[in-house]
């Protein structure tokens, strides 16, 4: 997963306010929506490759426009970026607005091999700071290929299922799940997938959306 430009941190309350509106298209929080959400991610999560309005963040948005959910998906996500990366960036992405956190990340730990054990340390990080701030969490999984070996597949795809246990936050089993069909078959990956093998199409992010969208609602309706 690319990397591109990380955002400063450490930003006043103004500042931060600010990019947060960037970020959902330019515009200020609308005063409309009920809640506000952010999802924490990578390049899967900041549509690298995508047209505007066809990333992860706007198409959730609009799934959950056309349930009659009237919210703001911010798109906290930052292609290249690591677990330790989302981490450092925790305090700035839960802006007051912010009511509920969407994680999902991994895939670049898994990508440079980093070590299984970093990388649970540092999703644990993630949830217990979501936690004393009293936001709802939705831990989106990642898995590791075969051809890492089968020790370190086995350890990071436990991470997952074990933290949101731990931690009791919600939990979706795979940001590819919707893709790969059941019973799953990598095979059917292809057709969804830009040039590069890795990053979704904007039709492979609709059809993520639709496989993620129910989790969200029940992230919604966690918020106090």
């Amino acid at each position: 997963m690319h990397h591109l430009f990380r955002l400063p941190y450490g930003l006043g309350r103004a500042i931060r306010n600010l990019t947060l509106a960037l970020l959902v298209g330019g515009s200020a929080l609308p005063a409309t929506a009920d809640q506000v959400i952010a999802a924490l991610g990578d390049s899967l999560t900041a549509g690298y490759g995508l047209p505007d309005g066809e990333g992860l963040a706007p198409q959730l948005q609009a799934w959950l426009a056309a349930q009659g959910r009237e919210v703001t998906v911010v798109n906290a996500g930052v292609s290249g970026d690591t677990t330790a990366g989302g981490l450092s960036r925790l305090d700035w992405t839960l802006a007051p607005e912010v009511k509920a956190l969407i994680v999902a990340l991994g895939g670049n730990d898994m990508l440079r091999g980093l070590p299984p054990e970093a990388s649970r340390a540092n999703l644990e990080a993630i949830l217990k700071g979501a936690k004393a701030k009293g936001i709802p969490v939705l831990l989106v999984a990642m898995q590791a290929p075969a051809n890492l070996g089968p020790d370190y597949q086995k350890a990071f795809d436990a991470i997952y299922p074990e933290l949101a246990a731990e931690y009791q936050v919600l939990f979706n089993p795979g940001f590819y799940a919707p893709l790969l069909g059941n019973p799953p078959d990598p095979a059917k990956l292809g057709p969804f997938l830009q040039a590069d093998g890795l990053h979704p199409t904007a039709e492979g992010v609709t059809k993520i959306v639709e496989g993620l969208g129910p989790d969200v609602l029940k992230l919604l309706d966690q918020i106090q």
